[in-house]
């Protein structure tokens, strides 16, 4: 009698009962430390794991039932199973060996992906006739021959079509722009939201515009996203031919560097053209900012120009500064400037009704105020600036109160004020508030007391932020 460990079939099914859970052991280990590295490679390794150790093992053990009488061979069944999974498995690997770990602006990260989707189809198709011919010994030489031919004369046919993508292809391959740059071509401007084989998206104000990347290839185009530097947002503005241009370049120049989207240490520019044409310049971080910025550039400006007695689009009609509002106000904040209301009548000409959109500063960090701003309407917020550039929010300024209390001392402010909604206040000029507290002392002392009050309500919001307080009454916002 033949000893068992002389069979055929004896040694591999001893390989296969203790070597596969040694292998899947191994591979275990190592898709737990892929996974916990969050390497892409784990794919690869389960897929060995979970389908080609276990079939690879089936074969071995159905390889050796030789004297099974079935019309198919189950061992080459199994081959070809085993043979799918190491085709997907080799696929999987180069790819991420090739080009999921690409390094950035290299060729293997800048190959467009239907040049991969093609190169992944022909190795498929060459690996499956392989493994037809070795496992079945079937003849693909006709397959390939059929291919030859037919890639000939569907690439005939499709001349000029196959031409056209190419060229976007190559156009892609050399990727002058990405995701999320802006272009500029054919007079369309807007960011690009998708790149495929055959076209870009191009998402612009109106919606999104698709370019053929034939087109792209064919003409010349601006990517603003690759300028050096921030991006510029230029406007056109139109004042009237009687303002004077210092004064209206000043005007657009401070409105322009109080807008949020401004680059930090950039300033905004403006220049003068003829017939009351001005063109403001602001830089912004990306050109997704332009519309925005110019969008809230205009709105402040309305604003300015009319407090700054300039004529917008060449607009001389004021609704809302006259000398019955004056009055009428002057009227309302009688008792605050501690006048009879026929003593403030004659001050009318002196004063100014101004307003303030949401947003707009009544008063800048480290300026010394032009007079106090008695609030009529709206709603305003004073802002500390900490040590390292925090802004510490201290109290809001409602109807009543007043912006600029050191104009008397002459002192520059360490706050800012910023109009929450849309705010009317009445201007008296320093001039005329010095005239008022040599008669009245008591509103000095008020404008005192008040001072000392928004000094405890910042020392209040730096406790409140977790902040120590800035050295010096001096560093104290007003």
């Amino acid at each position: 009698m033949t000893e068992i460990w002389n069979e055929s079939w004896f040694w591999p099914s001893i390989a296969v009962i203790v070597g596969l859970p040694i292998v899947l052991l191994v591979l275990g280990e190592l898709q737990e430390a892929l996974a916990q590295r969050g390497s892409p490679a784990v794919r690869i390794v389960r897929l060995l794991r979970n389908y080609v150790a276990p079939v690879a093992a089936l074969l071995v053990l159905v390889a050796q039932a030789e004297g099974a009488e079935v019309e198919a061979s189950w061992s080459r069944i199994v081959a070809t199973v085993l043979g799918f999974l190491v085709i997907i498995v080799l696929i999987n690997g180069l790819n991420v060996a090739l080009f999921v770990t690409a390094r950035k602006g290299s060729w293997r990260e800048r190959l467009p992906s239907i040049f991969v989707d093609v190169a992944r189809f022909l190795l498929i198709t060459v690996s499956i006739a392989v493994l037809f011919s070795w496992v079945w010994q079937a003849d693909v030489g006709g397959l390939f021959t059929a291919l030859g031919i037919g890639s000939i004369v569907i690439g005939l046919a499709l001349q000029n079509a196959v031409g056209s993508v190419l060229s976007g292809l190559l156009l892609l391959f050399e990727q002058p722009f990405e995701l999320g740059d802006h272009l500029e071509v054919g007079g369309v401007r807007g960011r690009v939201v998708e790149v495929n084989w055959r076209s870009v998206h191009i998402r612009t104000i109106g919606g999104v515009v698709i370019v053929p990347n034939s087109e792209l290839a064919g003409t010349s185009f601006a990517n603003l996203s690759r300028k050096d530097g921030p991006y510029s947002a230029c406007a056109m503005v139109q004042f009237a031919i009687e303002d004077p241009p210092e004064a209206v370049i000043r005007v657009m120049t401070r409105v322009a560097a109080d807008l949020p989207m401004i680059v930090e240490g950039e300033a905004p520019s403006a220049d003068s053209f003829a017939a009351g044409a001005y063109e403001i310049t602001i830089p912004v971080a990306t050109p997704s900012e332009e519309y925005g910025a110019l969008s809230e550039f205009r709105r402040r400006l309305w604003y300015a120009a009319r407090r700054a007695g300039l004529h917008l689009d060449r607009d001389y009609y004021v609704e809302y500064d006259t000398i019955e509002q004056r009055r009428a106000m002057l009227a309302r904040f009688c008792s605050a400037l501690y006048c009879a209301p026929d003593e403030l009548q004659q001050h009318a000409e002196r004063v100014r009704i101004e307003r303030y959109v949401a947003g707009e500063k009544l008063q800048h960090i480290g300026e010394v105020p032009d007079g106090i701003r008695l609030i009529d309407s709206g709603s305003t917020l004073m802002v500390v600036e900490a040590p390292g550039g925090v802004r510490v929010p201290v109290t809001d300024l409602t109807r009543g109160e007043i912006v600029g209390l050191t104009s008397l001392t002459r002192q520059g402010i360490n706050a800012a004020v910023y109009a929450s909604t849309e705010v009317t206040v009445l201007a008296v000029p320093v001039e005329l508030l010095d005239r008022l507290v040599d008669e009245r002392p008591e509103l000095a002392r008020d404008f005192g007391r008040e001072i000392d009050n928004r000094r405890t309500l910042v020392s209040a919001a730096f406790a409140k932020a977790g902040l120590p307080m800035p050295a010096g009454q001096r560093t104290i916002a007003y």
